[in-house]
């Protein structure tokens, strides 16, 4: 059995929320469009595999708390409806073009913890979320920086 991996996974709150998935329990996570993030719901997420939900577009913005991957990747339907704004024309069921993951909460933190903490916490260099200029929906993160965001989701000193 290949060993966890860790991921953040962003999310606008206004489209879906920690405290939507809360609510839901399971919810497949799809929309995503960018090719690399796409390989990896298709390729890389495996079930168990832990995740930092991250809110964008929000105020704050940041990691709001933890989910985790129930199923592995498989095509995004909304690719095929178009009624949906994720829909893209090219994406059949013969060559489904987009991908994604089911995932299931796990918990909400107290309080989101913020970009800027994310940035300033010296334990965190090099996580991608950190690094300027970096947008990517899906992206992998390092278990020690997994587990200081979740000591500083649950306000938990050193």
């Amino acid at each position: 059995m290949p060993a966890r991996r860790y991921w953040l996974m962003k999310t606008e709150p206004s489209s879906f929320s920690i405290e939507d998935l809360e609510g839901k329990r399971v919810e497949h996570w799809d929309g995503v469009r960018n090719y690399q993030a796409r390989n990896t719901l298709r390729d890389e997420m495996k079930v168990g595999d832990l995740v930092l939900i991250h809110h964008s577009s929000a105020n704050p913005t940041g990691v709001a708390g933890v989910a985790r991957v129930c199923r592995e990747g498989y095509p995004d339907h909304t690719a095929r409806d178009p009624k949906n704004h994720h829909f893209d024309p090219k994406s059949t069921p013969e060559n489904p073009i987009w991908f994604m993951v089911d995932v299931e909460f796990v918990e909400r933190f107290p309080r989101v913890v913020t970009l800027e903490e994310l940035k300033a916490n010296p334990a965190l260099e090099g996580m991608l979320v950190t690094r300027r200029g970096q947008r990517l929906s899906v992206q992998p993160v390092e278990k020690a920086h997994f587990e200081e965001v979740i000591r500083m989701g649950k306000g938990r000193s050193r």
